[in-house]
């Protein structure tokens, strides 16, 4: 069986190996390989949507086999996977790399520098060439070397955290990096991308799972904020403690909120502050102060994924009625069972949140999402307390669904990881 072969290549690789990856990306195309699909549907020309974009992941089969891939299109799949809006843009950079004396050349050292967490070689290479500072990539996004310390919004394989990330940003800044640029698209890529308007580092940073990863997420935060970069992100760019909230990243949520970031309802709710969430909501449960139902049903989702008991119970108390159709019926319960957090799913439980409801794009009841999340912890999740919340799932009338649980779709070993685990098989079989 052919295998999907597309990889970073290194800084001074010739323009023949990225052709040899397009032959290959069409020949992993036609034997079907489930990575070339995945980087087809990204990022192949004429497929809907934009690509390397959400609008791409309804993309399905069937529209990626129609659309073929002649050697043209896998070119530019091949030169947007590395970051490049096409094919020219990449031979004008790979010529670049070419003249040893080239700016390009010294910035995708100083690139490989900060990914690698090398200290030693960024310093000597900005203490030569002290215009990288301020430079940016040739690539689509043309980030500085400070954004690449987010691990974020830059090309998916330099998408990676050094334990020593802190210094590198700490070096950087002292150097003279400007800590509030936004990553640059251009009029003809701002037209495109309008929500990636205000991508600071800082933003980029708050909404990055890499960091957190690497324990080093607050750190860098504080280290941006030190440096004067704006807690609620640049005017007309996207909100930092929100995007933060949506990308999963719940602690760095809160760090903004208690670094002085300005709340809506959303943000409020989203990270455990109820003295500012009360001031959206009167005692009746009337929304005031410009709070929108939208914030709310978020909010809500929010603050049962992060575990603020204290909000959900507020929000109960306050006769909140959620708008499941507006999550694709992702409930309150099957958020707060993804955290393993068990004050949020009793609290839920005693509201007789159902249990064996079906989110409409997972297919996933609340006892699926538990599992799915204590085989996939996200970092913030690690002391989460899954097998409690699976026995009182189970106990509240959770059925537990065997061939969903071993689904191809849900990783393979699944099952067998259940298996192992006598605490996860006791409280699965509570009934039986």
């Amino acid at each position: 069986m052919i295998q999907m072969t597309l990889k970073a290549l290194s800084v001074r690789a010739g323009l023949g190996l990225y052709e040899r990856q397009a032959r290959d990306l069409i020949r992993a195309y036609r034997a079907r390989d489930p990575e070339a699909l995945r980087c087809i549907r990204q990022h192949h020309p004429r497929l809907p949507g934009r690509a390397n974009t959400n609008d791409r992941n309804s993309v399905t089969h069937s529209e990626i086999r129609k659309a073929k891939v002649t050697l043209a299109d896998a070119q530019t799949i091949v030169a947007r996977w590395h970051g490049f809006a096409g094919w020219l843009n990449l031979k004008k950079h790979i010529e670049a790399l070419a003249n040893k004396e080239s700016c390009v050349l010294k910035f995708e050292l100083a690139v490989e520098a900060v990914t690698r967490g090398d200290l030693a070689t960024l310093k000597l290479l900005i203490g030569n060439h002290p215009e990288l500072i301020r430079a940016r990539s040739t690539r689509e996004h043309q980030a500085t070397l400070l954004h690449y310390v987010s691990a974020n919004g830059v090309e998916g394989y330099r998408q990676k955290t050094p334990g020593n990330a802190v210094k590198i940003a700490e070096m950087l800044i002292k150097a003279g990096a400007e800590v509030d640029a936004d990553l640059d698209y251009g009029l003809a890529g701002r037209r495109l991308y309008p929500e990636r308007t205000g991508s600071t580092t800082l933003g980029l940073v708050a909404t990055s799972v890499h960091p957190a990863v690497a324990g080093v997420q607050i750190g860098l935060l504080k280290v941006l904020l030190k440096a004067g970069a704006d807690v609620n992100g640049i005017p007309g760019g996207w909100n930092p403690v929100i995007a933060a909230l949506h990308n999963g990243r719940g602690d760095a949520a809160m760090f903004l909120a208690n670094r002085g970031a300005r709340l809506d309802l959303e943000g409020a709710a989203g990270t455990g502050r109820l003295d500012a969430l009360a001031q959206f909501i009167d005692r009746r449960g009337k929304l005031i102060r410009g709070a929108t139902q939208e914030q709310l049903n978020y909010g809500f989702i929010w603050a049962c994924e992060y575990g603020h008991v204290k909000v959900v119970r507020f929000l109960i108390g306050r006769k909140f009625e959620p708008d499941w159709d507006f999550m694709h019926g992702q409930t309150g319960l099957h958020w707060a069972a993804y955290g393993g957090h068990t004050e949020v799913v009793d609290l839920l439980l005693k509201t007789n949140a159902p249990v064996n409801v079906m989110d409409r794009i997972h297919g996933g009841t609340p006892l699926g999402w538990a599992v799915y999340g204590w085989n996939n912890p996200a970092p913030e999740f690690q002391n989460a307390r899954y097998a409690e919340v699976v026995e009182r799932l189970v106990h509240a009338g959770a059925v537990v669904d065997w061939q969903w649980i071993g689904s191809p779709n849900r990783r393979s070993s699944l099952g067998e990881q259940l298996r192992k685990d006598r605490r996860m098989m006791a409280a699965l079989r509570l009934k039986e």
